[in-house]
């Protein structure tokens, strides 16, 4: 049996299921592919906690934890509505290609539709094809204002 719940990261059980799937996913070429420091594992919870505009959503399978979506909300200055941004979005490997990302992206949606949503965005890298399917195939596609102009690039400058 498959159920998605929106986490409280005050439930231990809860935070521990979402750090195992964070850290596997961290360890994965599509997650970087590095171990999360220390410093990530010993203060992520306690920081995500201190947040007023986030979202986490846990996936089980028979009630063991399977996957996650972190997501933050932002703002559409063009719609002038809440957006909902999906930061992470990871299922382990043991569970991948059993359907649990579209639970997952339909918890996501259901949310964002109750809290007046305009739109769901998230990054995906470029290689990831299978991911790219998956969202393609859950309505997500390239953000352009006008094709001209081509698609949005997400850049960004490491501090």
């Amino acid at each position: 049996m498959t159920k998605t719940i929106i986490a409280d990261l005050y439930d231990q059980q809860h935070a521990n299921d979402f750090m195992h799937v964070l850290k596997d996913y961290a360890k994965d070429p599509m997650g970087g592919g590095e171990e999360l420091s220390s410093y990530v594992q010993e203060n992520l919870v306690a920081k995500l906690q201190e947040q007023k505009n986030n979202v986490i959503i846990l996936c089980y399978v028979d009630n063991e934890i399977a996957g996650i979506s972190n997501c933050f909300y932002g703002f559409s200055s063009f719609k002038a509505k809440r957006l909902i941004n999906i930061h992470d979005f990871a299922i382990l490997p043991k569970y991948r290609g059993k359907g649990l990302s579209k639970h997952l992206l339909d918890k996501v949606e259901e949310i964002a539709r109750e809290n007046d949503c305009c739109k769901i965005t998230l990054e995906v890298l470029e290689n990831n094809t299978k991911a790219k399917r998956v969202y393609q195939s859950f309505g997500f596609e390239g953000y352009e204002l006008n094709p001209e102009m081509g698609k949005a690039i997400f850049w960004q400058k490491l501090l």
